[in-house]
């Protein structure tokens, strides 16, 4: 039953998410921002929002390791994903075609993925009220990368196109709609959670571990088909302004969720063995910024060397952890 109820649940979150990044774009368009600061901020916001609204969840429920194990495993997710989308690409290179463009991302989200492995691990018991110290600052250098980004994507925006069939939609229908598809997600994602930690129970594999592969795999669904449809419609700086900010939005969230959780500092809670899920997804971030960034072509027979190595440390990381035991 945990496993239907799962299925279930996985297929309208993705379906709401997938609407709500469609509606996303269509106020892109009618607000004029551009293709960089939208993939980076908006489009990455709306189809991360499941990974915050599950770590909600997981505190109501008691399962905060269900919680760092999906925000953490999801940064390794959109990294795998980029490198896949960027393999499957043969003719047109995506880490290639927007190099540079998307550095300060990338960077941005290197440094918060950064501060959270260091938070965790230094376990610094200051807080205001009852948010940490730790996740406030992690919210404070969130603001300042965005802005950062948006004054970038200002000078080197992209010219963006409303999805097919919804051209003359209005602004205040794509709100709505946006607005509808938000609550549908808030409303399916306990569920979500329930079934994982029943999943978690039944194979025997911990919620860390779950949280980590197949909630972090289901959570990042949304993000997978947005850049799928961004890269065909040759979107590429959204594509990949999409997976890069998603792991920005994803460490921002973790300071965010500070706020509902009420049995102390969420960070400090974190079990420390989930800095080793942190570090891989650092890794792999930093791998695909190396990739973004450089201008030299290394190939294996027709593979490219920057997208195998993402996928090869992928699989080794998460051969990893499940021999670890993580969470």
């Amino acid at each position: 039953m945990a496993w239907i109820v799962f299925v279930a649940a996985s297929a309208i979150l993705v379906l709401a998410a997938v609407k709500m990044a469609q509606y996303g774009d269509v106020i892109a368009v009618r607000t004029r921002l551009g293709g960089m600061f939208v993939g980076a901020l908006l489009l990455a916001g709306a189809t991360s929002l499941p990974e915050l609204l599950t770590t909600i969840n997981s505190f109501g429920q008691g399962v905060p390791g269900l919680a760092a194990g999906n925000m953490l495993g999801s940064n390794m997710f959109n990294m795998l994903l980029l490198a896949v989308l960027d393999l499957l690409n043969q003719q047109a290179r995506i880490l290639r075609r927007v190099a540079m463009t998307h550095a300060l991302t990338a960077a941005l989200a290197a440094a918060m993925i950064g501060m959270v492995v260091f938070f965790i691990l230094a376990d610094i018991p200051l807080k205001i009220g009852w948010l940490g110290v730790d996740s406030l600052l992690l919210i404070l250098v969130y603001i300042a990368g965005i802005r950062l980004i948006q004054q970038n994507g200002q000078a080197s925006s992209t010219a963006l196109e409303a999805p097919e069939g919804e051209e003359g939609m209005a602004l205040w229908r794509a709100v709505l709609g946006f607005a509808i598809a938000t609550t549908v997600l808030v409303v399916v994602t306990p569920y979500l959670v329930s079934s994982s930690t029943e999943i978690a129970e039944i194979t025997g594999l911990g919620t860390g571990f779950v949280g980590t592969t197949l909630l972090a795999m289901v959570t990042s669904l949304p993000e997978t088909v947005a850049v799928i449809a961004a890269a065909r419609l040759g979107a590429y700086d959204m594509a990949v302004g999409n997976l890069f900010g998603s792991n920005v939005f994803n460490m921002f969230a973790l300071g965010l969720s500070d706020l509902f959780y009420t049995q102390g500092r969420f960070l400090g809670s974190i079990d420390p063995a989930f800095a080793l899920v942190g570090m891989l997804g650092l890794l792999l971030t930093l791998l695909a910024l190396v990739g973004n960034i450089a201008r030299v072509e290394r190939r294996l027979l027709f593979v490219e060397a920057d997208a195998l190595l993402i996928i090869l440390v992928y699989a080794g990381g998460m051969i990893f952890l499940y021999v670890r035991g993580i969470g």
